[in-house]
């Protein structure tokens, strides 16, 4: 399976293991289990490389000093055979929670002293967290021996061409952060904005050949790997950059190092510390020798994403360096305490991004203070307010704040980015096109209505330094406004029909078509067929001609880029090849949103990345391999797994089938649509009995379906009554003829669903040949089909798209004022005097005619 299936298949599994411990605190245990896992396979790698055959590996002991030095030099560290991950699993039931414990405990003393601040400490949550897992020893062993054998599978050998491990590692704390209710922010910033921080952040970078970054609260260190990822695309060697990283929890601070250990980045290249990063500065110094190893810290970037509005102390912090030169924070808000720290390990031509609430932009007091000075000091470049909602654990909105030590500009850019998101579940999150719609703007620091503002530093203090983005930036929809003239006598208001002038501009003479103006007010439709007068319209043939001209090359393009270069293409520079590709063709098209359509190509190509990550790592034919379908099954009261039919690796069934086994699939629909009518058929059945029909032992308590058997019995009774009195012909509405129609369907239903079953079989037998039989062009053909078509199709959809908005908004303005004020009147008024003629030719009681006298009198005004 691909690494998003497996990843998915951990999470389920871990979820319904956790029983009723929290999600926050099991991460701890199944990511600390995967990283022993890493380390224990990494060591086996090396062992390996230098030649040790499978007994030298068994043989592995902390006896053999010599070896165990060797390791320990060139890994970091040394693990006996005993406590390799690979012989837990190994020893079947024979494993027990000591091994573990013993295990955790022998690392910790065999580390290289090289490698010792990194590893040092790095599975304490682990060890004193696995009583938690059990209230037995033998519970704990039963828990821990389920986990070790869910994540055995996970791939961390050298071959690996992309980066499995890391992506499930990445998906169980994105998943576990999303269970973990406010716990969450305070180890996880959501993927996708911190791959808008890193674009941001890389894009500055691009031109250094070493690049030192650093993150003040650094959670699961994912912030950190992104930046770095993004990095990599504009550096010659990854290994120039450098990783600083400072987190005040343990468990979260293991996270960050485990993170960073395992994405292969260089152990000399991460530098971590687990401290409170207000109390306690990045140390200048090496604790081992304070006098000769003093040296500040100074990075390229500094990206953060720390705790909000919390409480600090700001006592005796007056001449601290960090916050001489602004001051010092409330000590209820901790806020502008961690961008000044920020700033002040920033290099002179450094770039920081950090995440915070958007009360620093208009807070008063100390911030406001704060906030003036680092304006007039022009270390403010960008504001970027998010999308409420994006953060797990906290509804608030939050804003990007993009700082520099040094500018040429004087202006700061403000950008609105909360209307830009979909909603996903409780959370709303940052799509593919948003990120990029920010990170370019950012980058060109081009206005854009309802979107972003350049604003000069003049209008910021007339302001009074205030940042609130709304200020600067009107992204709210416009008002809906109703014209008086046209409510009370008709047709359309020629300022609503002007609203439109993107269209018209666009489409010359279309207006002109669609509208006659009769007061200088006023308009009216002309055309009864809206869609088909803007169709057929000559400026948007033109329009749908130029569109199809820019993109009738776009699939021969898309298979030189993906399908010819299948093996070479470099996955992680592609989507900004394909997208740069669309923005060109669209530069002369109206009309269409180029970031929209960027998402178009975002919506496809996270399938194709990963067919392409497994066909570059794999080599070509993993699209000509088909694996067991594994499913959770419930079996005496427990989750196992069990095969459930076949799979693709890369290719899907349905496609297939659909591309060479047409007629095979087109009689298994068949069948399946004749079930389906079977199906319609019972409950028209059941719909025609009477009350008393449905009281029958045919029907079952809730009246919803027929009983199969006392259908059979009672058709069965019917037939020999019939044949004993030598009836003829049994009235199709009576509820006999029903029931033996009932009887005739359920006969043809058990025979079609067997048939259904050996088709079904048949067709994924013959599908999984076929794909294991598979030439190469027919694999270029399917691969075509999978990746190039849909993508073709969405962007050959676009034009329509328009037309039909378009479409929509004239329609929308006719209907708004189709019917006036005077017909509604009209009709009010028809409707009372009907009702007081009604109340005329009522009688009763004294004093209820008088009150329905009186209701009559009202209704005539």
């Amino acid at each position: 399976m691909n690494k998003q299936q497996l990843a998915s298949k951990i999470w389920e599994s871990a979820n319904q293991m956790r029983s009723k411990i929290e999600a926050n605190e099991y991460k701890d245990y199944i990511l600390g289990f995967i990283f022993y896992k890493y380390l224990s396979d990494k060591q086996i790698q090396f062992t390996k490389k230098e030649d040790f055959t499978d007994e030298n590996i068994k043989a592995l002991s902390e006896v053999d000093e010599e070896t165990v030095e060797y390791i320990k030099k060139n890994v970091g560290y040394f693990i006996a055979y005993d406590n390799l991950f690979s012989t837990w699993i190994s020893k079947g039931k024979d494993f027990d929670v000591s091994d573990v414990r013993d295990a955790l405990s022998a690392f910790d003393r065999l580390i290289s002293p090289a490698h010792k601040k990194l590893f040092d400490g790095i599975f304490d949550t682990l060890q004193t967290g696995l009583s938690k897992l059990g209230e037995t020893t033998g519970k704990q062993t039963k828990a821990i021996s389920d986990l070790i054998h869910l994540i055995k599978d996970i791939p961390m050998d050298g071959n690996q061409g992309y980066d499995v491990l890391g992506f499930i590692y990445e998906y169980l704390i994105g998943m576990f952060a999303a269970n973990a209710g406010k716990k969450a922010g305070e180890f996880y910033t959501p993927h996708e904005v911190s791959v808008l921080l890193s674009e941001i952040i890389s894009y500055h970078l691009r031109d250094r050949k070493e690049i030192g970054i650093y993150d003040s609260a650094s959670g699961s260190g994912s912030l950190l790997i992104n930046i770095g990822n993004s990095a990599a695309k504009h550096i010659d060697d990854k290994n120039n950059i450098k990783y600083f990283a400072q987190e005040l929890k343990k468990n979260t601070y293991n996270l960050t190092r485990m993170n960073l250990v395992m994405r292969g980045i260089l152990p000399s290249n991460i530098v971590t510390r687990n401290g409170d990063t207000l109390e306690d500065d990045w140390p200048y110094f090496d604790e081992n020798d304070a006098t000769h190893s003093y040296d500040t810290l100074y990075v390229d970037a500094v990206v953060s994403n720390p705790p909000y509005s919390q409480n600090w102390d700001p006592a005796n912090k007056e001449s601290d360096p960090r916050y001489a030169r602004f001051g010092l924070a409330p000590k209820s808000k901790a806020d502008f305490a961690f961008l000044l720290h920020d700033l002040f390990h920033l290099k002179p031509d450094g770039i920081m991004t950090i995440v915070l609430p958007h009360g620093v932009l208009f807070r008063g007091g100390e911030e406001g203070t704060i906030r003036k000075k680092l304006i007039e000091a022009n270390h403010i470049d960008a504001i970027i307010g998010l999308p409420a909602g994006i953060f797990f654990g906290t509804g608030i909105p939050t804003v990007v704040i993009v700082i520099k030590q040094k500018r040429k500009n004087t202006d700061i850019l403000v950008i609105d980015a909360s209307k830009g998101f979909l909603k996903e579940g409780k959370n709303n999150k940052l799509r593919a096109s948003d990120i990029k719609r920010i990170s370019d703007a950012v980058r060109d620091r081009q206005a854009t209505p309802k979107f972003a503002k350049v604003v000069d530093r003049d209008t910021i203090r007339e302001n009074d330094y205030n940042l609130n983005i709304p200020r600067y930036v009107d992204s709210s929809e416009n008002d809906e406004s109703w014209d008086i003239y046209a409510a009370m006598f008709g047709g359309i208001p020629v300022n609503e029909i002007a609203e439109l002038e993107v269209y018209w501009k666009a489409f010359p003479n279309l207006k002109e078509t669609l509208f006659t103006v009769t007061s200088a007010v006023n308009a009216a439709l002309k055309v009864e067929d809206i869609n088909k007068a803007i169709t057929e319209h000559t400026s948007v043939k033109t329009f749908v001609e130029n569109f199809t001209t820019s993109f009738s090359d776009l699939a021969v393009f898309l298979k030189n880029e993906l399908l010819s270069n299948i093996i070479t293409v470099h996955i992680s520079k592609e989507q900004e090849v394909l997208g740069n590709d669309i923005f060109k063709r669209l530069e002369t098209i109206p009309l269409i949103d180029k970031y929209d359509a960027y998402q178009l190509l975002d919506n496809q190509w996270e399938a194709i990345k990963v067919d392409l990550e497994i066909i570059q790592t794999e080599g070509f034919d993993a699209a000509k391999v088909v694996d067991p379908k594994m499913v959770l099954k419930k079996k005496d009261g427990k989750e196992t797994e069990v095969q459930d039919g076949w799979i693709g690796r890369i290719m899907p069934f349905k496609l297939v089938q659909q591309t060479y086994l047409s007629e095979e699939l087109e009689s298994l629909q068949h069948k399946e649509n004749r079930l389906l009518e079977i199906t319609a058929t019972f409950e028209e059945i059941l719909e025609s009995l009477t009350e008393e029909e449905k009281e029958e032992d045919t029907v079952n308590d809730a009246k919803d379906s027929f009983v199969n058997a006392e259908v059979i019995k009672e058709a069965k009774q019917i037939r020999a009554d019939n044949k004993k009195n030598k009836t003829v012909k049994v009235d199709k509405d009576s509820y006999e003829a029903k029931i033996l129609e009932v009887d005739k369907l359920i006969a043809a239903e058990k025979e079609l669903k067997k048939e259904l079953k050996i088709a079904f079989a048949a067709l994924q037998h013959n599908t999984k040949t076929t794909i294991e039989a598979l030439s190469d062009e027919q694999v270029y053909e399917l691969l075509d089909l999978k990746w190039i078509n849909p993508v073709v199709t969405s962007y050959n959809n676009l034009p329509t798209t328009v037309i039909d908005e378009l479409t929509t908004k004239i329609q929308t303005l006719a209907d708004k004022y189709s019917t006036t004020y005077s017909d509604v009147a009209n009709e009010i008024n028809q409707a009372e005097n009907s009702l007081a003629e009604l109340i005329g030719d009522l009688d009763g009681e004294e004093f209820d005619m008088k009150g329905l006298n009186e209701f009559k009198a009202l209704l005539h005004g």
